[in-house]
């Protein structure tokens, strides 16, 4: 995991393979950032904290299922608030993200099942 943080200006980015998520709370709309390796969007302030909240328990219930699921069993869960929706597919220990915003700009992005864990540990990082 890289780490850029600039306490001057209240910058912080997070970034490793296939994924970066960032938050300034020191910039008027667009305070959060998450993205790929090719790609990036920019988030409101309430749209980044829904981003992490709705992260952070999928992935939570996906361990909680995981206790109900056979070895082969894969499965979908999908939460949303009135801005943002996410999506996780795949196993327990093994799955990706997929975000629509449903308002506004209408963008969506997506990450991998290797790309998944580090960034839900990045949100946890974030939300310290």
């Amino acid at each position: 995991m890289l780490n850029f943080t600039d306490q001057n200006s209240a910058k912080n980015l997070l970034c490793g393979d296939g994924w970066r998520i960032g938050f300034r709370s020191d910039v008027e709309i667009y305070k959060g950032l998450v993205g790929a390796d090719s790609w990036a969007i920019e988030l409101t302030e309430g749209e980044f904290k829904d981003f992490c909240k709705l992260a952070s328990q999928l992935a939570e219930t996906m361990q909680i299922v995981a206790t109900e699921l056979s070895d082969e069993e894969k499965i979908c869960c999908t939460l949303e608030t009135e801005d943002i929706c996410l999506e996780v597919n795949g196993y327990p220990h093994c799955f990706n993200l997929h975000f629509q915003l449903l308002r506004g700009r209408r963008s969506e992005g997506y990450w991998d099942e290797e790309a998944v864990p580090f960034l839900v540990g990045a949100i946890a990082h974030l939300l310290d």
